[in-house]
């Protein structure tokens, strides 16, 4: 069952990591004095825009495994990579590494989440190119901030494998929780192709997300991936891929090998 969430600015606005929206506007390293002055603007904006906007999230707990590469979720199959090169572990990953084989014959269990805000928050102001910054790098902190908030709530209540857990919004930033929210465009999972495979198990357009020919998101302001409970679950680097791995996921992921080298920017 999917499960759809509406937060008002107020309740997420607790669970921004300030650090990244400071590092998007080139802060990082200047004093204090300029940081919290941005952000006070910013927090400003943000109250005035409490009452009109809020952002949304879209999960669903689906039973599933892995079969080599590949994870089964819901019934759909999402291949994954795995990285050719060893990692410090000595061990070449792969997100499917954290969940049950299907040879088990035990079903586990994955997360797929989107999270969004009111296009409102992105709202272009043609004569005041600043604005549109300040609004557009707020809102991607509130998309963030909303995955973290629906992510707590996910691990306490709706599966509820850590109902125990208190962790502090620092603690949360350093994600200090059992489990991981690998998500769509990062390090381990490149493929924003993979967000029509996430579409077809959480509906995203219900939370006003649409999808471009490359699977990239419409508002910005959008995050979507996994969340995996496993509690030696770590996030890594994928690296570089060779054409052979790239052949066999365009192989897995039945679409032809050119456009999936578009999909992975591999050259």
């Amino acid at each position: 069952m999917v499960q759809r969430l509406h937060y008002h600015l107020r309740e997420v606005e607790p669970y921004i990591n300030w650090l990244y929206f400071y590092h998007a506007w080139g802060l990082s390293g200047k004093s204090e004095q300029e940081k919290l002055s941005l952000r006070d603007e910013a927090t400003r904006l943000l109250h005035q825009m409490d009452e009109v906007c809020m952002t949304h999230a879209a999960f669903g707990l689906f039973d599933a495994n892995s079969d080599g590469d590949d994870l089964i979720a819901g019934g759909v199959r999402l291949p994954m990579l795995r990285q050719q090169t060893p990692g410090s572990d000595g061990l070449c990953l792969c997100l499917a590494d954290f969940v049950r084989p299907l040879s088990s014959g035990t079903p586990d269990k994955v997360g797929i989440f989107a999270t969004t805000v009111d296009v409102r928050l992105q709202e272009h102001h043609p004569d005041d190119p600043y604005l549109t910054m300040l609004s557009q790098t707020l809102a991607d902190r509130l998309a963030e901030a909303t995955a973290e908030k629906m992510h707590e709530e996910v691990r306490r209540t709706y599966w509820g494998y850590a109902p125990d857990e208190h962790l502090s919004i620092e603690e949360l930033h350093r994600e200090a929780f059992q489990g991981i929210r690998p998500a769509i465009g990062y390090p381990s999972l490149p493929d924003t192709s993979i967000n029509f495979l996430i579409d077809r198990l959480i509906g995203m357009s219900d939370i006003g997300i649409r999808l471009t020919e490359h699977g990239a998101m419409r508002p910005h302001a959008s995050v979507s991936g996994l969340m995996l409970s496993h509690p030696a679950a770590h996030y890594f680097d994928l690296g570089p891929i060779g054409l052979d791995q790239l052949s066999d996921y365009a192989r897995r992921r039945d679409i032809p090998l050119p456009l999936m080298q578009k999909f992975l920017n591999f050259e």
